[in-house]
């Protein structure tokens, strides 16, 4: 399957239904789209934001617009000749609103007698209740409703897998070909009957068999089918898998890194370490994911261990821990790839991870292995992505879903190798740059990226802002007033909101759980003092000095997603400047009319200068998403296009089959070196247009650039 020519995500909730949705059809069209990208549309708990807590698989969810809605909307959808990707969850279930959801229900009544009662993954013979932090005294009050549903049948507790540390999702035994169909039957109807053209998985890899998994789907849909899996830096998918690809998080990073200057490391690394931050990544992430085995995942690692045949229980767990902790990938896909899990057991070293090995080796699709790898994925999300991320904040614009913060930047070299690889083995995969899940926006980390270019000038300000209004925690402080210039301007309420999650997160002074009411207080405090005193007006002017920068990187790395190998996806708003945070911070609502007016306005000729309303990200992204659904024939093959001169460093350019896409990198560099010069780009034979200008293109990118930091060319007329 090709694939749309690109996606544009909306994300579905009780206020931004099907209705909603078949309002702005008209508008993507118009854009350039390829197809509308979903959120989840099934049956979910009432009033969810985001719909991955599904409680009935059969139905259209209601408070959407339900079946009537879902069919216009796909109507409009096929009349504009745009797709319909769907995002769907086939790991788990939520079952924590009364009878929300019927099936658990039903076999919380009815327990083993239930006709659903396979439908789950419990652990029936355990008799005990699978918690957060694995207590040994279950919580009555948040779980008495369904300890009274099985009292009434003479039983007690009920052990099940849940999603990561939410006792709220309960697994879903995908693997058994009936519970399969049982849940993917409506969704399969819709692709069937033309209504959805792609797919989209969330989280494989709880799965007890993700490869078996996708194998079923593709079979049974034939759609376009990419999986949320986030590789490791040199990871490839498993071979076996017929999928396009993934969501893209592998893309993300190579694209932000090629913005970010590695000779700013060295800098900002100092200034780390002065205000106390740890600077050692690999010991934060080892430590963190410790936390996460010992405490959050703990009845995990205790249920792993019990499958383990060896006669010291608390030796079987720590090997249990030791193992997941050193994954050097989110998991390993028994019995066809053994590198992640040999390193694993390597590293962890004991005899009884040994011994673990020698039993999983011994039945690679057995309990212990399935269950092994199940819970390996959430160790490390848990422990790097959601705690790591948050300790070690160094460069935050490096702290992305994907990403790998101790690797600063990504050379032009590498990344072209890297596009190369794409368009030879996964040229249709999601290339992304903003998320409902990235940390931080795309425009928040190329304005971030401009401060590796002067790590100096930026640290004398932390130090004066710092001295006038700390945080007391190092790693918190630093990702303060990172965030506070990378989203700049932001209110008190926004800010406070974000600082309390990532504290939490960080699982240094305060959790979730374990609350620090007093420090919590004074980080609820500190938006307001710094907002309302001189510090903020010392912010606004350096965020002054490198706003223009970051617009050019933001339109750099626009332009290199929607042209590079892939099908790019443009998250709900992320056309304008969007200087978002993580969730809900990333979920606000979306002013469609405001775009609507600007595009209309750039299809009647109209160049917007590069400024605060962000009408030349709205161009870019408008004419490479049109240039790539009308031509789809330019947009194959890769070859990097190296430009000569004394400013070539900061030119980034390639080929494609008949279109050249043109940024600039390092932008505060190039200006301190006083521009282009007489820096040229050789151009492949032919007359040359760009597309943004309608102008014909000279080598000289003193020329070409001078009005946008950014090209794209094609051969001949427009």
């Amino acid at each position: 399957m090709s694939g749309p020519s690109s996606t544009y995500r909306l994300q579905f909730t009780p206020d931004f239904t099907f209705a909603d949705a078949e309002a702005v059809v008209d508008y993507l069209d118009a854009l350039g789209a390829g197809a509308l990208y979903a959120s989840p549309l099934l049956e979910a708990v009432p009033g969810s934001t985001h719909g991955y807590d599904v409680t009935d698989p059969t139905k259209a969810r209601d408070e959407l617009g339900g079946e009537s809605g879902r069919v216009a909307l796909s109507k409009a959808l096929r009349n504009a000749g745009l797709g319909f990707v769907l995002d769907i969850v086939p790991n788990h279930m939520a079952v924590d609103h009364d009878d929300a959801n019927p099936w658990w229900w039903d076999v919380l009544h009815h327990g083993r007698e239930s006709r659903y009662a396979e439908y789950f993954d419990v652990d029936w013979d355990s008799g005990k209740l699978l918690l957060p932090f694995a207590a040994d005294e279950d919580s009555e009050e948040e779980h008495e409703h369904y300890r009274l549903a099985f009292w009434r049948r003479g039983n007690t507790e009920l052990n099940y897998r849940r999603f990561f540390d939410i006792t709220t999702l309960a697994g879903v035994r995908v693997e058994d070909p009936a519970v399969f169909e049982a849940t993917h039957g409506e969704v399969l109807r819709w692709v069937a009957a033309g209504e959805v053209t792609g797919l989209r998985v969330d989280h494989p890899d709880g799965l007890a068999d993700p490869g078996g998994y996708v194998r079923r789907l593709k079979e049974r849909s034939g759609a376009w089918l990419v999986v949320e899996k986030i590789l490791g830096v040199d990871e490839d998918l498993p071979a076996s898998w017929p999928v396009e690809g993934t969501t893209g998080y592998d893309a993300l990073r190579e694209v932000c890194g090629l913005f970010v200057d590695p000779g700013g490391e060295e800098g900002i690394t100092a200034l780390a370490r002065e205000l106390g931050v740890p600077v050692d990544f690999a010991a934060v992430e080892h430590e963190s994911r410790e936390l996460v085995a010992n405490t959050i995942l703990r009845a995990e690692v205790r249920r792993i261990a019990a499958l383990l045949r060896h006669p010291d229980r608390e030796q079987a767990e720590r090997a249990v821990a030791e193992v997941m902790v050193n994954f050097p990938v989110y998991r390993s896909y028994l019995p066809e790839g053994w590198d992640a899990w040999e390193a694993a057991v390597a590293k962890a070293g004991s005899p009884a991870a040994r011994a673990l090995d020698e039993q999983v080796r011994a039945d690679p699709r057995g309990e212990l292995a399935t269950r092994l790898q199940q819970t390996s994925g959430m160790v490390v999300a848990k422990g790097t992505e959601d705690t790591a991320f948050y300790r070690y904040t160094r460069f935050v614009a490096l702290n992305e879903v994907g990403g790998a913060p101790d690797r600063f930047g990504v050379p032009p070299a590498e990344f072209h190798r890297r596009a190369a690889l794409r368009e030879a083995g996964a040229p249709h995969t999601m290339t992304a740059l903003s998320t409902h899940d990235t940390k931080r926006s795309e425009d928040v980390r190329a304005r971030l990226a401009v401060l590796a270019e002067m790590p100096g000038e930026f640290a004398d300000h932390v130090r004066r802002w710092t001295a006038e209004h700390p945080i007391d925690e190092p790693s918190l402080n630093a990702l303060a007033w990172q965030s506070l210039v990378g989203a700049w301007p932001i209110t008190a309420d926004r800010m406070r909101a974000y600082l309390d999650k990532a504290a939490k997160e960080s699982k240094v002074r305060t959790t979730w759980t374990d609350h620090d009411e007093e420090f919590e207080a004074a980080v609820a405090a500190w938006p307001d003092r710094v907002l309302d005193g001189p510090v903020a007006a010392d912010v606004a002017e350096f965020v002054d000095r490198v706003v223009a920068h970051g617009w050019s990187n933001a339109l750099g790395q626009k332009l290199v997603q929607l042209t590079a190998p892939g099908v790019p996806d443009v998250y709900q708003g992320t056309e304008l400047w969007d200087l978002s945070l993580v969730d809900p911070d990333n979920r606000r609502p979306v002013d469609y009319g405001v775009r609507r007016k600007l595009l209309r306005r750039i299809e009647e000729g109209w160049l917007p200068d590069v400024d605060d309303s962000g009408a030349a990200k709205l161009l870019v992204v408008h004419r490479a998403l049109r240039l790539r659904r009308e031509r789809p024939e330019l947009f194959r093959g890769y070859r990097p296009l190296p430009a000569s001169g004394p400013a070539a460093p900061h030119a980034v350019a390639f080929e494609r089959t008949g279109v050249v896409a043109v940024a600039t990198r390092l932008p505060v560099g190039l200006a301190n070196a006083g521009g282009w010069g007489d820096t040229v780009l050789p151009l492949p034979p032919g007359e040359w247009t760009d597309v943004l200008t309608s102008r014909p293109a000279p080598p000289r990118l003193a020329e070409l650039l001078d009005r946008y930091p950014v090209a794209l060319l094609v051969r001949g007329d427009l």
